[in-house]
C-alpha cells in the first residue's frame, strides 16, 4: 500500500484499510466488495432461462394544465421470481420492481402514497430536485392503516412524537442520539402526498423506501422504482427510444428455501434496527436480478439500444463488461449519469456502478455477428454474482435500418467554479471505534441535529473521506466531482451526480451550489446497512 493511503487510513481512526485492491472490515477481506455474502437456502435457476421483464408505466389517475397526479398503493404481493415457488414482497402497487413514472421537466408531478403495509414506510426520489417537505426525511412516516402496523412499528421506551420530528430509534445499541421512539395513528398519516416540481434535466431516477433504521430491509423486499425525466433537449437528440429505451435495476437478493426474501435483520418485526454483526458491512445476496428476475434474457435487434443501468442493491458494487465484447472495444458507451446528460458520450470497457448510482448506455448491436449471445458480466462477482444478464442478438444477417446515432456534443454542463466557494467542507465517513455502528466526522445519526447550515444561492466544495467502502449520497442538489485523491476525478465520475462511489482509504471533493428550497436534507452513505446503522447527517438550507 502507498504510504500516502496508509497514513491517510490511519488518520480516520481503524475501520477498514484497502489492501492490494481488496476491502479489510469486520476482520474479512473481500475482491472490491464490501460486506458479507448472505446464501440462498431454496434451489436457484440456471442462468438465461426468463425474459427480461420490463417495468410498467404507471398513468397518472388525472392531469391537468400544470401537473399530472398518480396514486400508489404499498402492498403485499406474491411474486413467482423463483421457478416453483412464491415470494412474498413488499411492493408499490403490487409489482417489483414499482411501476415506473414518467415526468416532464417543468411539469409537477404529485404522488399520493398509501400504505397497506404492515410497517411503516417513508419514500423518497432519489435525484429529485425537491422541497424539504416532499424528499423523504427518514422520520416523515406513513404508516398502515389501524396505526404502526400490528405493533410492527413503535420502538420501545420511547415518548410519541410528531412523525416528522422524532428523536431516533430504539435498538441501535450504543449510538448516540437513537433512543426509541413511539409512533401512533394520531400523529403520523396512513397516507402521504409527495409533490415535485421538476424543475430538472432529463435524467433517470428512482424512488424507494427511505426510513430511519429500516431502509436496508424494505428496500431488500422491493420497494423501489424507476422515476424517468424527459425534456426537449434529450428529445431532440437521435438517441435510441421506444422499446430501444430499457430501465434495467439490478439487485442482488437472497432466499429462504420457501421462496421468501432472507435477510439478517436484528429483529424481522421492525422493532429493532440493523442486521446482525457479522452483516454490518453490509448485505450481498447470490442472486442477480433484473427488473425482478434472476439473470434474465433480452432479444435485441442488431440496432443501438440505450440501457438504463441502476445498482438498487443494497452494498454490491458491479463492474459491468459485455462478453465477448464488441470488435474494437468501447462496447458500454456513457451518456448520462445520475443527473442526466454528460457533455460528450464517454466509451468504457468496463463500469464500475456503486449501489444507488446510475448510467445510461448505448450498446450497438449491430457490431456483433448475427445469432451472438452477448453476457453483461459483473467482474467484481463470482458464480452466480459474476452474471447478470445475457442479450440474445438477432440471427438476420442484414442489420435494419436504424434511425438513432450517438451525436459527439450531448449537452452543454457548466465547468464548476471552485472560486466561487463560501465555504469547504469535511465529512469522515468511518466506522465509530469500539462499536457496531457507522458514523460522520464521528457522530451517529441524530434526526434534527444538522452538520451543515449552508445558504441557498451559495456554492459549497465539500470533501468526503472514507475508512470503508461508501457511495455517498447527497440530497437536494447534483453535484460535479472535482477532484479523487487529490488529482483529477475517476473514469466514472464525469457530469451531474447525486451518489459518488468512495473505496476504502479515499477521497473525493465535489462542488455544488444549493438552490431553491429551505429546509432539512440528508449527506448520508447509501449501502443501506451503514445507513440504517446511523451513518446519515443532517443538513440544513435556509
Amino acid at each position: 500500500m502507498a504510504r500516502r493511503r496508509l497514513l491517510a487510513a490511519t488518520a480516520l481512526g481503524g475501520g477498514a484499510l484497502a489492501v492490494g485492491g481488496w476491502a479489510l472490515a469486520g476482520g474479512a477481506l473481500t475482491p472490491g466488495q464490501p460486506g458479507l455474502l448472505l446464501r440462498s437456502r431454496a434451489p436457484l435457476p440456471r442462468p438465461y432461462a426468463v425474459p427480461l421483464p420490463v417495468p410498467p408505466v404507471l398513468a397518472p389517475t388525472r392531469s391537468d394544465g400544470t401537473a399530472d397526479v398518480y396514486e400508489i398503493v404499498q402492498r403485499t404481493a406474491r411474486l413467482r421470481i423463483l421457478p416453483g415457488l412464491e415470494t412474498n414482497a413488499w411492493t408499490y402497487g403490487g409489482t417489483f420492481p414499482g411501476p415506473t413514472l414518467d415526468s416532464r421537466s417543468g411539469r409537477r408531478t404529485v404522488v399520493r402514497h398509501r400504505n397497506e403495509l404492515p410497517h411503516p414506510t417513508v419514500v423518497h426520489l432519489h435525484g429529485g430536485h425537491t422541497p424539504a417537505g416532499s424528499d423523504g426525511y427518514p422520520t416523515a412516516l406513513i404508516v398502515p392503516r389501524g396505526g404502526a402496523g400490528s405493533g410492527t412499528g413503535t420502538g420501545t421506551g420511547g415518548a410519541t412524537s410528531s412523525a416528522d420530528d422524532m428523536a431516533g430509534m430504539a435498538g441501535m445499541t450504543g449510538m448516540a442520539g437513537m433512543t426509541g421512539t413511539a409512533t401512533t395513528q394520531d400523529h403520523t398519516p396512513t397516507s402521504r402526498t409527495y409533490t415535485y416540481p421538476m424543475e430538472q434535466r432529463a435524467a433517470t431516477l428512482w424512488y424507494h423506501d427511505h426510513r430511519m433504521g429500516f431502509t436496508g430491509p424494505n428496500v431488500w423486499h422491493g420497494l423501489a422504482g424507476f422515476h424517468l425525466v424527459h425534456d426537449d433537449e434529450e428529445e431532440a437528440l437521435p438517441l435510441p427510444r421506444g422499446d430501444r429505451d430499457i430501465p434495467l435495476m439490478i439487485a442482488d437478493r437472497a432466499f429462504e428455501a420457501d421462496g421468501s426474501f432472507r435477510y439478517p435483520a436484528l429483529d424481522a418485526a421492525q422493532h429493532t434496527p440493523g442486521v446482525t454483526d457479522p452483516y454490518m458491512d453490509g448485505v450481498l445476496g447470490d442472486v442477480i436480478l433484473v427488473n425482478g428476475a434472476p439473470w434474465p434474457v433480452l432479444e435485441t435487434r442488431r440496432l443501438r439500444y440505450r440501457l438504463r443501468l441502476l445498482n438498487a442493491s443494497n452494498a454490491r458494487r458491479y463492474r459491468l463488461a459485455l462478453d465477448p465484447p464488441p470488435p474494437g472495444g468501447g462496447a458500454l458507451v456513457q451518456i448520462g449519469g445520475d443527473g442526466g446528460l454528460l457533455e460528450h458520450p464517454l466509451a468504457h470497457d468496463t463500469l464500475d456502478i456503486a449501489p444507488a448510482e446510475r448510467f445510461d448506455v448505448v450498446v450497438d448491436f449491430s457490431r456483433y455477428r448475427p445469432g451472438t449471445r452477448v453476457r453483461l458480466v459483473n467482474r467484481l462477482g463470482s458464480g452466480g454474482t459474476a452474471e447478470v444478464m445475457r442479450f440474445d442478438v438477432s440471427a438476420a444477417a442484414q442489420p435494419p435500418a436504424d434511425d438513432s446515432r450517438i451525436p459527439h456534443r450531448l449537452s452543454t454542463i457548466p465547468a464548476p467554479r471552485p472560486e466561487r466557494a463560501v465555504a469547504t467542507r469535511t465529512f469522515h465517513f468511518q466506522r465509530r471505534a469500539g462499536s457496531t455502528g457507522w458514523t460522520i466526522n464521528g457522530r451517529a445519526y441524530e434526526p434534527g441535529s444538522p452538520l451543515a447550515t449552508v445558504r441557498l444561492g451559495t456554492t459549497e466544495r465539500w470533501r468526503f473521506v472514507t475508512d470503508f467502502h461508501h457511495p455517498v449520497h447527497l440530497h437536494l442538489d447534483h453535484f460535479q466531482v472535482l477532484a479523487r485523491n487529490g488529482r483529477s476525478p475517476g473514469p466514472y465520475d464525469a457530469g451531474w451526480k447525486d451518489t459518488v462511489d468512495l473505496r476504502p482509504a479515499e477521497s473525493v471533493e465535489i462542488i455544488t451550489r444549493f438552490t431553491d428550497y429551505p429546509g432539512r436534507f440528508m449527506l448520508h452513505c447509501h449501502n443501506l446497512e451503514h445507513e440504517d446503522m446511523a451513518m446519515m447527517a443532517d443538513f440544513v438550507t435556509e
